[in-house]
C-alpha cells in the first residue's frame, strides 16, 4: 500500500495533534506508511489540497459540507471523525475509519 497523507482539523489542533501521533503509532504497527499533519481549520485551504484525506473533528461537523465546497469534486475526501474514538484519541479506531473511508484493507 502507497503512504496515506492526512490533514486532521479541530480547532486549535491541539486534540489534532495528539490524535495524528496515535494514528502514527498505529499505522506503523500495522506497517502502514501514514503522514498525518495536525493543523487548524483556518488552515484547511493550505494544506488540504495536498492529503488524500482530511479528517475533521466532531465539533466541527457543521464545517464539512463548506470543506467539501472549498476544495471542490477532485479534492481529497472529508472524513467526520466519530466522538467514540475522537474522544478517547484511539488511533487504531481513527485508522480503521480512514482506510474504510479510502476503501483500503484496515
Amino acid at each position: 500500500m502507497s503512504k496515506i497523507s492526512i490533514l486532521l482539523t479541530c480547532g486549535a489542533g491541539a486534540s489534532s495533534g495528539f490524535m495524528a501521533a496515535n494514528m502514527r503509532k498505529a499505522a506503523k504497527a500495522r506497517g502502514l506508511e501514514l503522514e498525518a499533519k495536525a493543523r487548524s481549520e483556518s488552515e484547511i485551504e493550505i494544506y488540504g489540497p495536498e492529503a488524500d484525506c482530511i479528517m475533521v473533528g466532531p465539533h466541527l461537523s457543521y464545517l464539512v459540507d463548506d470543506i467539501r465546497k472549498i476544495l471542490g469534486d477532485n479534492g481529497p475526501k472529508v472524513l467526520l471523525m466519530k466522538r467514540e474514538y475522537y474522544s478517547s484519541l484511539d488511533g487504531d479506531e481513527a485508522l480503521d475509519d480512514l482506510l474504510n473511508c479510502l476503501g483500503k484493507e484496515a
